[in-house]
């Protein structure tokens, strides 16, 4: 008989809500032992996120246990005093929320950033974290700084820097948010391996059920703590394309008269030495009423581009146009009806949206810079955009803490419509979404462009799902191994 498993954390009839009552967990269990990957499912706003943080000691802010106990390495997680806590954190665990990257210290070079928490802080220590997160090594790689790296690679630079503290439980949430498949497939093996050769204790909050399958050895499925009723997102059925998509070489043919226009674009990432090129002589018209997706590997420059025809990264050849008329390269240049008519909404809503401010707060302030609406309308028109995105009104006074990463994302794209924008860019939108609340997200987005005729430019990693919903698919190439090479696929 195989002798049992001590576990190494475990949160039993597991309940947590915020000083409101409003549940965010409702009596969730899990067991975390040595060796074994445990995945953690289930649609938007159920708990996955909280149930992590919670085994780490770290609540949403405002938010309590309100039943339950979580042990670590048989320590009652919640009766340890502040200092013992950081000890237990600093050496034996280790949790990557869903935009790591965002942790990573600016100023510092990956070689620095992954060797400051290791033991042993050698040359080829530095080599094998980074040989096991799939980095290549000696590639001048290791000298960059966050900026110079694309969003997937800050990710697995994040990973590095955990497993270098060699931690005896891993908490990962969302971990392959913004990978191509083939980079998804290496994560989950690596991860395989993690558990199996190092004999980590391993839990995953995944939407991925591919990714959970590749690598998991136990499923918890978790259902909405509470009957908050969201609004379904209504369906707008999609003309068939009239021929099969086809692939076409990127053209250089006049710009367009109305819409965004993008000719011959150009980008480096990174500065001085570390700066590398990701986007050369890319071509793009992005016209009223037309949706345009966004594909390709992790760092071949996808966020890059958008960045640059929001104005928010420069390039370094090429030229945008709006409606025919020149476009300045950097927002600040750009006049206020210009920055209005182009809207971003970014990859990580949680990082964009003030903690600080509520909802109702983040969506008026457009209201009133872009659109000078007096304060006295404000709230009408708000709960207006509320419901634009198949939100509620009361959720104007929720702050983004108190938000499932689905309901985050709904309301930056409400912030963006607050704008009254022509051309809405979306970053990898629903990449930590469960698959009902990508439809319903694409299906939004697919509503507003035809409600409002407006140009529409997502990232996505799904080729289904883009050659589903767009009428042209820009798919980019690696620079690195295939200069200048980007394809049209048009549907």
């Amino acid at each position: 008989m195989t002798p049992a498993v001590t576990p190494i954390a475990e949160a039993t009839d597991l309940s947590i809500a915020l000083a409101d009552g409003t549940p965010l967990l409702t009596r969730a269990g899990l067991t975390l032992t040595p060796g074994r990957i445990h995945a953690v499912t289930g649609p938007s706003g159920t708990g996955k996120t909280t149930l992590l943080r919670a085994l780490v000691g770290d609540l949403p802010p405002g938010a309590r246990v309100t039943s339950g106990s979580i042990t670590v390495q048989g320590h009652d997680l919640l009766a340890l005093p502040p200092a013992r806590l950081r000890e237990l954190r600093r050496h034996h665990l280790a949790y990557l929320g869903q935009d790591p990257g965002s942790a990573l210290n600016p100023r510092m070079r990956v070689d620095r950033l992954i060797l400051e928490t290791a033991p042993d802080r050698h040359r080829d220590t530095l080599e094998q974290l980074l040989t096991q997160v799939r980095l290549p090594t000696r590639t001048g790689l290791e000298h960059r700084r966050p900026a110079g790296l694309s969003g997937g690679q800050q990710r697995r630079v994040a990973l590095a820097r955990a497993l270098a503290r060699r931690p005896a439980v891993l908490l990962l949430d969302e971990p392959t948010a913004g990978l191509d498949t083939d980079l998804r497939d290496d994560i989950a093996d690596l991860l395989r391996q993690l558990a199996d050769q190092h004999g980590l204790a391993i839990a995953l909050a995944s939407h991925d059920p591919e990714f959970v399958r590749r690598c998991a050895d136990d499923v918890l499925t978790l259902d909405h703590p509470s009957a908050v009723a969201v609004p379904p997102a209504r369906t707008v059925p999609r003309r068939a394309p009239a021929t099969a998509p086809t692939t076409t070489a990127p053209t250089t043919t006049a710009a367009t008269t109305t819409g965004l226009s993008a000719r011959g674009i150009s980008a480096r990432v990174g500065t001085g030495a570390e700066a590398r090129t990701v986007l050369r002589d890319i071509h793009l018209d992005l016209a009223p009423g037309t949706c345009t997706a966004i594909t390709g590997p992790s760092g071949c420059g996808k966020t890059t581009l958008i960045r640059v025809l929001a104005g928010l990264h420069p390039a370094d050849g090429g030229t945008l146009s709006l409606d025919g008329t020149r476009l300045p390269g950097a927002n600040h240049a750009r006049t206020r009806d210009q920055r209005r008519q182009i809207q971003l909404v970014p990859q990580n809503p949680l990082g964009a949206l003030n903690p600080a401010h509520t909802v109702g707060s983040t969506l008026a302030r457009p209201l009133r810079l872009h659109l000078g609406l007096p304060a006295a309308q404000c709230a009408g028109r708000v709960t207006q955009l509320l419901e634009s995105v198949n939100l509620p009104p009361d959720f104007a006074t929720r702050y983004p803490h108190q938000l499932s990463g689905g309901q985050r994302q709904r309301v930056s794209i409400a912030r963006a419509l607050a704008a009254a924008p022509r051309v809405l860019l979306c970053d990898e939108v629903t990449s930590a979404l469960d698959p009902d609340t990508a439809v319903a997200i694409t299906q939004l987005l697919h509503d507003l462009r035809e409600r409002h005729h407006l140009a529409l430019a997502f990232i996505s990693h799904d080729l289904p799902l883009a050659t589903a919903h767009a009428d042209t698919v820009l798919e980019l190439g690696t620079t690195a191994t295939a200069p200048g090479r980007a394809a049209r696929l048009t549907c």
